[in-house]
């Protein structure tokens, strides 16, 4: 996971003989973990949701995009919070929100009351998930370090297996006639521990030098993301009306007033939401482009492939969440790998030739489902997904790091913040483009017989768009640097262990 964080130069940590920062580690590890299964948790669920409740194409789409926006928007200013107010206090605001905003999306009488619920579960997420680090740095010695954050890559792989399977399970076995409601239900029990054992074993820490808040570049943001996201969800069922052009139009507008008003921003107080100078970085402005559009890949990919197997092929969620284990295991090995014996080695090319075996299993993928049609098994989609998960996992890995490798030290925090949040926006701006290469395929209104193969060929037309973008992404690499270096002298390394991986999993 990337959690952006702004560690103390010289926190006050716990004594190394005190037992109770590992109860502490343990707490946030629980948090951390919570919020990446609840990504993947939800989308195997969501033609469950879509039977059950009557949802619509842009609700499901809504149910998913609005968790990543609220979560994009508020990530960086959730770190601030922390550094002000205090880390531990906003981590409890943030897990009790989210515990609460787990009841409201399990108890969801309809569609919108559950999109709503989703996007204060990820406003809560917001607030929760950058105080992990930063907790963790202000708890354990530089010595002790290396075994957390080793911990932490272990909690990754295991949410990358379990989240979905958690999900497949839950909703397959409708708990006390619940159906999909106990994947958000299971959250209280532990998010309720988390308040409690939280408010008692974690340590209080600020930031010396804080940054200040910048509510107008958060508002900003915000308004532009939405301007162009909720017209791409809605246009297909309203038939695409003139409002929503100029909409998407604007949100450019909205982009150039962010960028002007980060300018002044940063000329009078040096606190912008977003610090521009990093763009003269070119291996990091290249980077935050992968990140954005590798964002929108996995945006289009995941939700699209859930739908396709549980909808087009009928398989239960069960079915469909043991067909996606041979992925999640092959991302998992392949970014071990990548990390530590081939980034090293021969730099840039690896993650390059990640995006080409994406492209390559995604492409396998496009003609098994031509050729197999309604009838393909899930032992036959093991290669593709394996190689694809190949190929993720040679870019998820190190792509944080060769992203920041030549950004100066002091702005290292800033700039991970920025990478983690560009993604999320990317996977709001894929799960928005649904709507155009995916349902834009397809009837609304599609006879009983004609269900499976519009969705096979929607599935197949997603497919065609995702292939595309790993070679616009294979392109924009050519600008990072041939191989990573060290971090540019400066203040102490604030960059993150490892990235988030939650938009990986189905």
């Amino acid at each position: 996971m990337t959690f952006s964080h702004t560690p103390d130069p010289a926190p006050a940590r716990q004594p190394a003989g005190d037992r109770r920062r590992w109860f502490a580690l343990a707490i946030v590890m629980t948090a951390a973990f919570m919020d990446l299964v609840d990504v993947t948790i939800v989308n195997i669920a969501i033609p469950s949701i879509q039977r059950d409740e009557g949802a619509t194409f842009s609700q499901i789409q809504w149910i998913t995009a609005g968790y990543a926006l609220a979560f994009a928007a508020g990530l960086i200013t959730g770190g601030r919070l922390g550094d002000i107010h205090g880390r531990k206090r906003v981590f409890l605001v943030g897990i009790g929100g989210f515990t609460v905003a787990s009841a409201l999306c399990g108890l969801a009488v309809n569609p919108e009351m559950l999109v709503a619920s989703r996007i204060l579960q990820g406003a809560m997420a917001a607030l929760m998930v950058p105080q992990v680090l930063s907790i963790v740095h202000a708890t354990f010695p530089a010595h002790e370090r290396g075994k957390v954050f080793g911990l932490f890559g272990a909690i990754v792989g295991l949410g990358a297996v379990s989240g979905p399977l958690l999900g497949a399970l839950l909703t397959e076995w409708n708990l006390f006639g619940l159906e999909w409601r106990p994947i958000f239900l299971i959250n209280l029990p532990v998010g309720v521990a988390g308040l409690v054992l939280g408010s008692r074993y974690i340590t209080e820490s600020k930031a010396p030098r804080a940054l200040k808040l910048d509510l107008v570049g958060v508002a900003l943001v915000t308004l532009g993301l939405l301007m162009l996201v909720y017209p791409l969800t809605r246009g297909r069922e309203l038939g695409w009306p003139l409002w929503g052009y100029l909409s998407m139009a604007g949100a450019v507008a909205v982009l150039a007033v962010l960028v002007a008003y980060e300018r002044r921003k940063s000329a009078r107080d040096g606190s912008p939401l977003v610090e521009l100078s990093l763009f003269r970085v070119k291996s990091f402005a290249a980077g935050i482009a992968v990140q954005t559009v590798f964002g929108v890949a996995l945006g289009v990919f995941f939700l699209v492939w859930t739908l396709y197997m549980q909808v087009g092929l009928g398989w239960s969620p069960l079915r469909a969440g043991l067909t996606g284990v041979p992925f999640s295991l092959a991302v998992s090995v392949a970014a071990g790998v990548s990390v530590q014996k081939l980034v090293p080695r021969f730099g840039r090319k690896v993650l390059q030739a990640g995006a080409l075996v994406m492209a390559a299993g995604v492409l396998l993928y496009i003609w098994e489902s031509e050729h197999y049609g309604l009838g393909v098994t899930s032992w036959q989609m093991a290669l593709p997904l394996v190689v694809m998960g190949v190929g993720m996992g040679l870019i998820v890995a190190p792509l944080t790091d060769a992203v920041l490798s030549q950004v100066p030290r002091e702005h290292a925090g800033a700039a991970s913040g920025l990478i983690n949040t560009v993604q999320q926006m990317g996977n709001a701006l894929g799960l928005g483009l649904v709507s155009v290469v995916f349902f834009g395929t397809m009837s609304d209104h599609l006879a009983p017989a004609r269900v499976g193969p519009a969705y096979a060929d929607a599935f197949e037309n997603a497919l065609g768009w995702v292939a595309a973008v790993m070679a616009v992404i294979f392109l924009l690499m050519f600008a990072l640097p041939k191989q990573p270096a060290q971090h540019v002298e400066g203040a102490p390394d604030t960059t993150d262990p490892a990235p988030r991986k939650e938009p990986t999993l189905v």
